[in-house]
């Protein structure tokens, strides 16, 4: 009897300190996280989907290939900010000509607020799916408490939310357990895909890439650890400290590893949705995230429709802040405008401003009949052409010892870097060659 006490109240303990750890590790995680979740917004969610749509399991090698090389852009991207102090556009300027920094942050701005009118457009949809009716209303309303969240919040708290709305994707983890799949077929079809090089086919890969390796997601996560280290009272003297360095490189790359994986990992699990169902069924033309959402109700039942449908109002919580949010960061580092949420809108107006114009012209689309799909091969465009320039200037900033000095980026990072650099370069110009 007292072995069995004593087992019962060591498993308790072990329990417990199982959970500590996963709460410790789960507090570490952070910028890498978010900036992880928010790449399936739902403009992603309507990629994967037709991915999975049109090109069953075949289209699973995708997510396996892009893991490491976006792992790695977005470490350095995370690196230079928190080593320099200062985030992407601020370090451009020092490399690049002036003009040039203002057409590529430009573009990023259109980029971004395309981007942010197609995602309010899904969320508007997928609500009015599961209420019945309201699409303008909701859409609306999603802008409004983006919006709210980023401008009244305290950054502390604010970051709080954006890191708990990460759990929204785990709706996407769950509509695989409401469907039959055949894993034994999932590995063969990952490992030894079967694809009929069409100029179809071509440009959904190049789409995914564009969607998993995009720009908005350098800006803000190389931001949001110069915020990191704003708001760390030790932060601002012993950011260029060799140990303190050292330590916070050591948390990016935890929290970045993480964040991607989940990226990614929820990617294949929306693809794998996607093609054991609609695919299997002949369902192939899948242009939006909401339409997906309706697909599947038939098929796997209104369960995975409402999970998926409340996924992508979950991920678009996520993703709007982040697109609205790097836009105003790349803006105000150009102008030399005081940036960052954990400032209040008094002392950080033209920031704000910047959040509010993105934020309210991308809402308007869903009032002017914009297509939606013409909308996201705009953005997907834009990204495209400005992700190549962008990710090289990373590359010469990262191996640059005059602005990283001792901490310049390591050589596995660069192989991987210029890989990745490599890839998109080609990604584009395939893009172009097909007429995407």
């Amino acid at each position: 009897m007292i072995r069995a006490l004593r087992q019962v109240r060591a498993d308790i303990l072990g329990f417990g300190v199982r959970r500590l750890r996963r709460a410790a590790l789960f507090r570490r995680l952070g910028p890498g996280l978010i900036t992880g979740a928010a790449d399936d917004d739902p403009s992603g969610i309507a990629t994967y989907s037709q991915a999975g749509a049109q090109l069953g399991l075949n289209g699973l090698w995708t997510m396996v290939f892009t893991y490491p090389l976006m792992a790695a852009v977005q470490l350095i991207s995370a690196r230079i900010g928190r080593v320099t102090g200062r985030g992407l556009a601020a370090n451009m300027v020092r490399v690049l000509p002036h003009g040039v920094v203002t057409t590529l942050v430009v573009l990023l701005f259109v980029a971004n607020t395309v981007n942010i009118g197609a995602d309010l457009a899904a969320m508007g949809a997928a609500a009015a799916l599961v209420a019945g009716r309201g699409q303008h209303a909701f859409t609306l309303v999603f802008a409004a408490a983006s919006l709210g969240l980023q401008i009244g919040a305290p950054y502390h708290r604010y970051v709080r939310y954006l890191k708990w709305l990460t759990l929204a994707l785990f709706a996407y983890v769950g509509v695989i357990f409401t469907v039959h799949i055949d894993w034994s077929r999932v590995v063969l079809r990952t490992l030894l895909p079967h694809m009929a090089l069409t100029a179809t086919t071509v440009t959904l890969v190049v789409a995914i890439f564009g969607t998993t390796i995009s720009p908005y997601l350098f800006f803000w996560q190389a931001t949001q650890e110069v915020e990191d280290c704003r708001r760390r009272p030790e932060g601002k003297h012993l950011h260029r400290h060799p140990a303190y360095v050292r330590k916070h490189l050591r948390r990016i790359k935890l929290d970045t590893v993480i964040g991607m994986g989940f990226s990614n990992l929820v990617a294949l699990c929306i693809v794998v949705a996607t093609a054991v169902t609609l695919n299997q069924r002949g369902i192939v033309d899948i242009q939006t995230s909401a339409q997906a959402a309706e697909a599947l109700r038939p098929v796997a039942g209104a369960f995975a429709f409402l999970i998926f449908s409340l996924g992508i109002i979950g991920t678009g919580l996520l993703a709007v802040p982040v697109l609205a949010g790097s836009a105003a960061y790349a803006v105000s580092e150009l102008f030399g405008w005081k940036a960052g949420l954990s400032r209040g809108f008094h002392e950080a107006r033209g920031f704000y401003l910047i959040i509010i114009a993105a934020t309210g012209i991308g809402s308007a689309m869903g009032f002017f009949d914009v297509d939606p799909i013409k909308a996201l091969v705009l953005s997907a465009i834009v990204n495209g052409v400005i992700s190549v320039p962008i990710m090289v200037v990373l590359m010469i900033i990262g191996q640059s010892k005059q602005v990283m000095g001792r901490f310049t980026i390591t050589r596995r990072h660069r192989v991987l870097g210029w890989s990745a650099t490599g890839v998109m370069a080609a990604a584009v110009a395939v893009m172009f060659a097909t007429g995407f």
